[in-house]
């Protein structure tokens, strides 16, 4: 059985965001085509190249995602999943501050495009937090956040969510 690639959570959710389509989708196109899947539009996805016409793209990929029978119908479920997916690639064998900050900036950056959507707002606070904790000894984003416990707290903060919202 053939199994969607990782990458099409956040593919499902750049759509529902309606994010602009670039390099990512097509970088997805091409990896999906080397998973076994093979549809008529996706094929066509997987060619595309600058300058990326919006109102054709945008057409394209709903014809992409019907053939492959990816359902984005649930906002709420497809950002859950997106979150857990940025959250469940982070190697916390290897640690990086920089790699968990890259993560929360994008973060953030969702809840900002979702109006300041409230199942976010830790993620928000934490990136606020551990990016003062770079350049600062104190930050006033997350109680209990400190330079000596970045480590502990955000993989505490990363594994309560991926267990309260499993992807489905």
């Amino acid at each position: 059985m053939i199994h969607p690639v990782t990458s099409t959570y956040a593919i499902l959710a750049y759509k529902v965001l309606n994010y602009d389509i670039d390099q990512t989708w097509v970088d997805w196109a091409v990896e999906m085509l080397m998973n076994g899947y093979d549809t008529e539009h996706l094929v066509i996805l997987a060619g595309v190249s600058p300058p990326y016409d919006q109102f054709e793209l945008q057409s394209l990929t709903n014809k992409v995602l019907n053939e492959l029978y990816l359902d984005y119908s649930d906002k709420d479920q497809v950002i859950k999943n997106y979150v857990s997916y940025l959250l469940k690639i982070i190697d916390f064998d290897h640690f990086n501050v920089n790699e968990v900050l890259k993560t929360l900036r994008k973060l953030r950056d969702l809840y900002l495009s979702l109006d300041g959507n409230s199942m976010l707002s830790g993620f928000y606070r934490l990136y606020y937090g551990v990016e003062d904790l770079q350049h600062d000894t104190i930050q006033w984003y997350l109680d209990g956040l400190d330079r000596g416990n970045i480590k502990e707290v955000v993989q505490r903060m990363f594994a309560e969510w991926i267990n309260e919202n499993p992807i489905s």
